[in-house]
């Protein structure tokens, strides 16, 4: 499936994020996320005096969690290959107050708490997101039939597929299946 053509445009900027997960060979994940954003013209120099040419990167950021079968975040490093500002690489060992925490429902909004605002980077938070789903769909499928049915769980009604509901629950995972007549959502909405 893709996307309807447009009218005649101009690029002007292309942002990449790509996540890969490794499983290690001491049993533990790393997930790799990488973010670069790379305008198609050139950018003068700030105060700090860089000056990006078209076509390089204006960010280059990476992070990486490594976790264990159970999603707890064991080790965290974070690096800038290309900033606009020279202080921005500063924050980088700031990620290191993730490690101890663990994937799952909640993580987005205490990783928020611990990094969002001054006390963290927004691009390397946004990569926070991807880096989560990649680890699910990385480790999810080799996970023993208790996980699953233990993560499956954790996904009810996270989406429209994922409803309780839906032809996919009750065909994998009957337990936890309900009909939709049994189910209101509009409390679920409310609380």
């Amino acid at each position: 499936m893709s996307l309807p053509q447009s009218v005649e445009r101009e690029h002007l900027h292309k942002r990449r994020v790509s996540c890969d997960a490794y499983r290690r060979n001491d049993g533990l994940w790393d997930i790799d996320g990488h973010m670069t954003d790379v305008k198609q013209y050139k950018v003068e120099a700030n105060e700090e005096g860089r000056t990006v040419e078209a076509g390089e990167p204006y960010h280059d950021m990476a992070l990486r969690i490594t976790i264990d079968k159970q999603f707890l975040i064991h080790e965290v490093h974070a690096s800038m290959s290309a900033t606009p500002f020279g202080m921005c690489s500063r924050i980088t060992d700031a990620f290191k107050c993730l490690e101890g925490t663990r994937l799952g429902p909640g993580w987005h909004a205490k990783a928020r708490a611990l990094l969002g605002g001054v006390k963290g980077c927004t691009h390397l938070n946004e990569l926070l997101k991807p880096i989560a789903t990649t680890a699910v769909q990385a480790i999810w499928p080799m996970m023993d039939e208790e996980m699953r049915q233990y993560s499956a769980a954790l996904a009810l009604n996270t989406c429209h597929t994922w409803s309780q509901s839906s032809d996919v629950v009750r065909e994998y995972f009957p337990k936890l299946y309900k009909s939709a007549d049994s189910i209101s959502y509009e409390k679920d909405l409310t609380a």
